[in-house]
């Protein structure tokens, strides 16, 4: 053993001497594990040791993977050259089983510590690799487990049994089924596997497991948007509790506190030691904070900006004054003292600055904002002015009309705006047009300059002469 940690630490001396511009062995691993058919999913396992040299990494244990969660460990007997992914026939009771290879090497011992098997355990062993006969009676096996779930539903129904059978597993050479169920109380379902046994005609082995068991067996997507945790990468179950929500400052609301498995969801403990840390560099919630005027209690806490809002009211918000935890531990310091701050602010801040704004952002957003609104229509009932507006200056009293000064021969029109119920007088008035009748040459604009020339003037045509008459020449 100390002459393979020996060489352990020598081949990690070379590593480190070793020039950057070679290749290392690491890099042609990734290249050959990218190319071979290793499993992914939340079972599988990186070998680390498997690059180490000396034999220290070899192992004639296996680690065998079946139908969702259910792993084993068997030992290598016969010394087959078994790769991580094979199919394999293992050591079952009766008959035998069909799995995946799943692990090779000394990382199985670890494994097996960590699944709390004990040395003196009996451990089964590989028979073979799987045939084509073997691999056809596993795929047969398979095509019954959804069909003998739902009969067996029916069995437990019709017993009158409080459990649900959530999935069934049939080994590989189909001789023996497991049925899962789930439970609230104990069971008693000894006629029920008696009934089950006649009816398949097989071996039938009962196993209990949880509402999160049984969601990481079926699957599904989450809030979030990604698949189950329990469906992907989860293998052991902590249990969680309501404080985990509380240190979170998340609303204990049942609805979305829940899981698909009926459950509190599992991602309520993945930050809570992160929170617990960050709310021991804060104020505890239980102390106040004594001023001049009033007595403040704790209100809210925001952990991101080490902010903290005291209310003068205990259970309600009242006066609500926003400080950071660092001005919180100097007004405690203080009040231990026996002395009393003026304001919880500092020197030179004001209330105003703490207080945010009731400017919503999702305000900007309002679909309504692209409504055209309907303009109000006038009535046509009255025409005088309404009783809160006042009447204006040039405005008459209804009844009363203009006196008419021009002469019924000027035909001039009238100006723009003009109206007997709101008379206006016009903006840009025009002078009156000329009567018609009037003939003569148009008075030409005053103006200083003369009138240009033309600038290419035509010479005035020459009259025609007529031809004498008869008359004439006579």
């Amino acid at each position: 053993m100390s002459d393979n940690v020996q060489n352990i630490d020598d081949l990690l001396e070379e590593r480190v001497k070793a020039p950057v511009d070679e290749p290392e062995p690491e890099l042609e691993t990734r290249k050959a594990c990218r190319d071979c058919k290793c499993p992914r999913g939340k079972l599988h396992s990186f070998n680390w040791l498997e690059d180490i040299p000396g034999g220290y990494a070899d192992s004639d244990m296996v680690e065998v993977q079946f139908k969702n969660t259910r792993k084993g460990y068997y030992k290598n007997s016969n010394n087959l050259p078994l790769e991580i992914g094979d199919m394999v026939a293992v050591e079952a009771s009766p008959g035998h089983d069909i799995g995946r290879v799943s692990m090779l090497g000394a990382l199985v011992n670890l494994q097996m510590r960590k699944a709390n098997i004990r040395p003196g355990t009996e451990i089964k062993r590989v028979f073979r690799k799987a045939r084509p006969a073997d691999l056809e009676k596993y795929e047969e096996a398979i095509a019954k487990e959804t069909d003998t779930m739902i009969r067996a539903r029916k069995i437990a129904a019709s017993l009158n049994l409080n459990m649900k059978i959530g999935d069934v597993e049939y080994q590989g050479d189909g001789n023996k089924a497991i049925f899962y169920y789930i439970a609230d109380e104990r069971v008693d379902f000894r006629q029920l596997i008696k009934v089950l046994a006649e009816t398949f005609r097989i071996k039938i082995e009962m196993k209990q497991i949880g509402a999160r068991q049984e969601a990481g067996r079926i699957g599904g997507i989450g809030p979030c948007g990604r698949p189950l945790c329990c469906s992907s990468w989860m293998t052991n179950f902590v249990t969680v509790a309501t404080s985990a929500a509380r240190y979170q400052d998340i609303s204990l609301n049942p609805q979305k506190l829940a899981g698909q498995c009926a459950k509190l969801k599992c991602c309520l403990n993945f930050e809570v030691d992160t929170y617990v840390e960050s709310m021991k560099k804060l104020p505890p919630k239980d102390v106040t904070l004594e001023t001049v005027d009033a007595t403040y209690y704790h209100f809210k806490t925001d952990i991101f900006k080490r902010e903290i809002t005291y209310s003068t009211d205990k259970n309600q918000a009242v006066n609500l004054v926003t400080i950071p935890a660092d001005r919180a531990f100097e007004v405690l310091a203080i009040n231990k003292e026996g002395q009393k701050v003026a304001s919880l602010l500092a020197d030179g801040e004001t209330k105003e600055k703490d207080i945010r704004g009731a400017h919503d952002i999702l305000d900007e957003g309002d679909l309504t904002r692209f409504d055209k609104k309907k303009k109000k229509k006038k009535k046509s009932g009255g025409n005088g002015p309404k009783p809160d507006q006042k009447p204006q200056a040039n405005q008459k009293p209804k009844g009363q009309s203009e006196p008419k000064s021009q002469s019924p021969d000027d035909k001039s029109p009238k100006p723009q705006g003009a109206d007997d119920r709101n008379p206006k007088p016009p903006k840009n008035p025009k002078p009156p047009k000329e009567p018609k009748d009037q003939k003569g040459p148009k008075p030409q604009p005053a103006d200083d300059k003369a009138p240009k020339p033309p600038k290419n003037p035509k010479p005035p045509k020459e009259p025609k002469t007529q031809k004498p008459t008869q008359d004439e020449q006579a």
